[in-house]
């Protein structure tokens, strides 16, 4: 399917291209907004993903899955776009790129079992949570948004980073690590 779609969009087919757009846009821009954390700037950097896709189309190599390539552009882009503007700082709401993955996993706040202290506990764990994952070098923070946000196998994380499935393996491990270092330092710290 993807084989034909491809052929279809090097002629010039736009119907073939918008489709393109239909099938993959949802995906580009929740990785975008996985990386820079800020809705208008993952929405403006998806909008340059298919540009590049467009513009780039001769280039795609079937050796890789369609899908493949476009996650790496679109990881590309939004870690040029984190580059070029410095904006490390858009890591600071984090929550608001998963709040909505798991909405309605915490919602119960009525009832016999409510218990508004654990409610704030949990909010406090995951600040911290997200906290840690701000702070992670890029490379470790762009595998595990993948992998545990985005739900991408391992190879398919190696082939968008342009690395090998043992590298991406051990970057995970590693911000797993980190985070549970910063979390054990800041209970430690709290007790």
């Amino acid at each position: 399917m993807s084989e034909k779609l491809v052929e279809e969009i090097k002629r010039g087919n736009e119907a073939a291209y918008r489709k393109l757009i239909a099938e993959y846009q949802d995906m580009v821009i929740s990785t975008c907004y996985g990386l820079v954390q800020n809705k208008e700037d993952a929405e403006d950097i998806a909008q340059e993903v298919f540009v590049k896709v467009y513009q780039s189309i001769n280039q795609f190599r079937k050796d890789s899955k369609l899908s493949s390539w476009i996650y790496r552009i679109a990881v590309n882009q939004s870690l040029n776009t984190l580059r070029k503007n410095r904006i490390k700082k858009c890591w600071i709401k984090l929550e608001e790129a998963f709040s909505d993955h798991y909405a309605g996993t915490h919602r119960q706040e009525t009832g016999p079992y409510y218990q508004p202290h654990k409610r704030m506990e949990s909010n406090e764990g995951m600040r911290l949570i997200r906290k840690a994952i701000r702070e992670l070098p890029t490379n470790q923070r762009t595998a595990l948004v993948l992998h545990k946000y985005e739900g991408r196998p391992h190879d398919e994380i190696a082939e968008i980073m342009k690395t090998s499935h043992s590298s991406v393996e051990s970057l995970i491990f590693r911000a797993k690590k980190n985070i549970r270092k910063k979390l054990v330092r800041y209970y430690k710290g709290s007790i």
